[in-house]
């Protein structure tokens, strides 16, 4: 069957995100949180980053209507017996996650793909625990999801070519650039990123150079948008953290260990930006790198 209908649980950054590129490439929508509080918050920054377009001039108020009228909001998984396809964007909690595929396993038409966004945890063990294996993707978007253009589209060793394409080609309608990438942890950019950011904060630790230093080294030497502090800041060093330990376990490799500087700084509560401290200051304009982390 032809996907009309997405299901999206969850409605926080990454996916109100989802929702909103969804709704935007034509589709209905259906998007779940646990709470009224928390639906009507995710909803609203849809609204806010479609306000902000009609204000540039990006998009216009009738086009805004359209795409909020695609969308609808619920505390209620049952709804997603509707769905074509069903994407989960919630904690990165191996349990939370099986909980909900096999809840959603019961719900939805056997025909229904379901897809996980999450960045490190497997798809295998996830696709296990339903009864649709064959029909189970990673479709993993990156943040900020309406202006970022890439996606992962993650196959287990249990996907269907059949259930693979269809959702390759469903991100490709989003105005994705989807790229093909097998089930192993980190699949392709994290497994190349994380390293080079557990790197950045080992030469900050060896006393190799400055937070500033690394930062314009790697953006002006090797023409990155940004440095890797600065990006450990945006991505949130909690969330590095996670990932990597998870690649870790995965893989037993050094280059996939956590720094002690970076354990350390997620047990003081120095997320990032997030938290308004990380390898950067935030309450300061321009943002000045922190003294005596190392």
């Amino acid at each position: 069957m032809d996907i009309k209908t997405v299901g999206v649980v969850g409605c926080g950054l990454m996916g109100s995100g989802i929702a909103q590129v969804c709704a935007e490439g034509g589709y209905k929508v259906i998007v779940r949180e646990v709470n009224e509080d928390l639906l009507k918050k995710g909803l609203g920054k849809i609204e806010s980053f479609l306000t902000k377009g009609v204000e540039k001039g990006k998009v216009t108020p009738e086009r805004k209507a359209e795409v909020l009228g695609r969308l609808e909001g619920t505390t209620s998984l049952e709804k997603f017996a509707a769905c074509d396809i069903v994407i989960v964007v919630v904690v990165e909690s191996v349990q939370v996650k099986h909980d909900l595929y096999q809840a959603l396993d019961r719900i939805c038409p056997a025909h229904t793909i379901f897809a996980s966004n999450t960045s490190s945890l497997s798809i295998t063990e996830m696709a296990a625990v339903t009864k649709r294996a064959d029909r189970f993707v990673g479709m993993h978007f990156f943040n900020p999801v309406p202006l970022m253009k890439l996606t992962e589209v993650v196959r287990s060793p249990l996907t269907s070519p059949e259930a693979f394409e269809k959702a390759f080609a469903f991100a490709k309608s989003l105005g994705k650039t989807p790229i093909r990438a097998t089930d192993r942890s980190g699949f392709i950019v994290n497994r190349l990123l994380v390293p080079y950011l557990l790197d950045a904060i080992r030469a900050l630790e060896e006393g190799v150079g400055s937070i500033a230093h690394i930062d314009e080294g790697m953006r002006l030497g090797c023409g990155y948008p940004m440095g890797p502090f600065t990006l450990l800041d945006f991505v949130g060093l909690d969330t590095t953290y996670y990932i990597a330990n998870i690649m870790f376990d995965e893989f037993r490799e050094k280059r996939f260990a956590s720094p002690p500087l970076l354990k350390r700084m997620v047990q003081a509560g120095l997320h990032g930006k997030k938290s308004g401290k990380g390898f950067y200051d935030y309450s300061q304009d321009p943002p000045q790198p922190m003294a005596g982390l190392v």
